[in-house]
């Protein structure tokens, strides 16, 4: 049995250790806004945050999470208000096709958690595991400075 926190919430598993986290938060809980994209934690689609690190759920093992606080993008509003990140996002029309961001976000998150005020070179390290298709890498990084200042 596997007892972690999920978005605020206490939930137990008892389910097959080596599923992925991102099939539990998706299938079990209906959160989808946690996406699949390769599967081999390689796009950063996935992203999620676990003892407030990100985290690939699609390569993150039930077994592993015991005791453990999880964080998804449905998660990441506070009583209906929209993080900054999330604010920055729509300020700066971030998304095209949309579908890589819910990562891009989580990600986005762990870095000004860490580096509160975030060079280029800094953001371009840190979210160089998340893949958007779309290049919208310029809105990306903008939308986090925008953010950095809103959080100052």
């Amino acid at each position: 049995m596997v007892t972690l926190t999920v978005n605020g919430m206490t939930r137990s598993f008892d389910g097959d250790p080596d599923m992925p986290l991102l099939w539990y938060v998706r299938d079990d809980l209906r959160l989808t806004g946690t996406r699949f994209g390769c599967g081999a934690g390689l796009c950063g689609a996935c992203t999620v945050h676990v003892n407030g690190q990100p985290v690939r759920a699609c390569q993150t093992k039930m077994s592993t999470l015991d005791g453990k606080t999880v964080l998804t993008i449905d998660g990441l509003a506070t009583n209906g208000t929209l993080h900054a990140v999330q604010r920055a996002w729509v300020t700066h029309n971030v998304p095209q096709c949309g579908y890589c961001q819910s990562g891009q976000i989580m990600s986005a998150v762990a870095l000004l958690k860490a580096t509160p005020a975030p060079t280029d070179a800094d953001i371009d390290r840190a979210m160089a595991g998340n893949i958007c298709r779309c290049g919208t890498y310029q809105r990306i990084r903008a939308a986090i400075h925008t953010a950095a200042k809103e959080r100052a």
